[in-house]
This record gives structure tokens, C-alpha cells and sequence, in this order.
């Protein structure tokens, strides 16, 4: 129970080198805030907030706001590290909370989805101008040409500068959860496992389940 991602060719020749990662954790819960939670999450901020790891956080941050610039879109990672500064995490749900952190804590972009709603392989690709996404709250993603996605075989499921759709959302019954993370140019594997890592880790101590794998494809 892994899923299969391919790569495509425009792909490859547009951002040879430029890896993306996913983890996949099964029979989990949604809690809200399980025992023990906010003590973890605490202990994490004091970490990311020390000097030398904010400075490297908010640098590959800084690489993703000039990255979708070239699309006109804006990377909201920027406004998440400055309320994580001043606020600390957010609370919602357990699975949204772990994307928050693991973004946060590692400088990367990565997405949280409910496993079992993709329909069939996944593909990472470059769009074509004018395709749709069904974006969260069922608004119309227009894609640009080039901008990097991902499909399942049946539609765009994300557009990488403009976000996740909404048939992938997590919900209050989500049981197999997947996160994925998409690196850009300049952006290292590392950075990426790192950040999907501590997904994993953490909604498996927290929210029970399996982890099903962790895979960094590199192109």
C-alpha cells in the first residue's frame, strides 16, 4: 500500500534534478488535539526558533516566495513562518497541525491529502495553459503554462504555486493520510525527507497507524 508516482518527460527536461518526496501513514485517527500534543509541538517551536535553524528555514522559505513569483502566484509559506514566529503553530486537526509543522520546521512546501480519494497513479508533470484544478472550497485553479502539478489519473489534484484540491482534503475521517513535498530549484532531497520525517513520525505517535513508507524520487 504505497502510492506510485511517475515522472513525466517535460518534467524531467524542465527541472532535471528537482526531487519530490511523499510519505504515506495507514489506520490512523484525526484527533483534534491528542494527549501529550501540545508539549511536542512546543518543544519543536523552541527548536525552529533558535538562530541557526529560523536562518535556514527562512532562507529556502524566501527561495519558494521567488520561485512562484515567476508564476504571479504568492507562496503562503511566507506568511506561515511569520505567524509561526510570533504565534507559534496553529491548531486545527491533527493531520492539518503535522503539515503545518513539518513545513515550518523544515522550509519546505508540502501538502496533506486523504489517500484513499486519489484515483489511480499519480504523475508529476507541467501544466499546459488553461487546464483546471477544483481547487479547496471548489474554486477553479487555472493553470499557467509549465507550472508544476500533480495528476492522479483522472485530474489535477494540485498545482504546485496555487495549492491542493478539494477532493483530497483531509476530514475528521480521513484514515490513510498522505503528505507530499515538492522541492524546488535549489532546494536539496534532504530538506525534503526531513520535513516528511517528522510527518510521519509524528502522526504515527500521535494518531496511531502504520507508516507505509517514505520515498524521495529523485529526477
Amino acid at each position: 500500500m504505497f502510492p506510485v508516482v511517475n515522472i513525466s518527460p517535460a518534467y524531467a527536461d524542465e527541472y532535471p534534478r528537482v526531487s519530490f518526496g511523499l510519505t504515506l501513514i495507514s489506520n490512523c485517527q484525526n484527533f483534534l488535539n491528542p494527549p501529550g500534543f501540545d508539549l511536542y509541538k512546543r518543544k519543536l517551536l523552541r527548536n525552529m526558533r533558535r538562530s541557526e535553524r529560523l536562518s535556514e528555514v527562512s532562507h529556502r522559505i524566501e527561495m519558494y516566495r521567488e520561485f512562484f513569483q515567476r508564476f504571479g502566484s504568492e507562496s503562503p509559506l511566507t506568511n506561515h513562518l511569520k505567524r509561526t514566529i510570533n504565534s507559534g503553530f496553529p491548531r486545527y486537526n491533527l493531520m492539518v497541525d503535522v503539515h503545518f509543522m513539518s513545513e515550518m520546521f523544515s522550509g519546505i512546501l508540502v501538502a496533506v491529502t486523504d489517500y484513499d480519494t486519489f484515483e489511480g497513479d499519480l504523475t508529476l508533470d507541467l501544466a499546459k495553459e488553461g487546464e483546471i484544478c477544483i481547487g479547496m472550497g471548489t474554486r477553479n485553479l487555472c493553470a499557467k503554462e509549465k507550472e508544476i502539478i500533480l495528476r492522479d489519473e483522472k485530474e489535477i489534484v494540485c498545482i504546485l504555486c496555487q495549492g491542493a484540491d478539494e477532493k483530497t482534503r483531509v476530514t475528521e475521517n480521513t484514515k490513510n493520510v498522505l503528505f507530499y513535498a515538492y522541492a524546488i530549484p535549489g532546494i536539496n532531497p534532504e530538506h525534503l525527507e526531513e520535513g516528511l520525517t517528522i510527518a510521519a513520525k509524528t502522526m504515527k505517535e500521535f494518531g496511531g497507524g502504520n507508516i507505509e513508507g517514505l520515498r524521495i524520487l529523485n529526477v
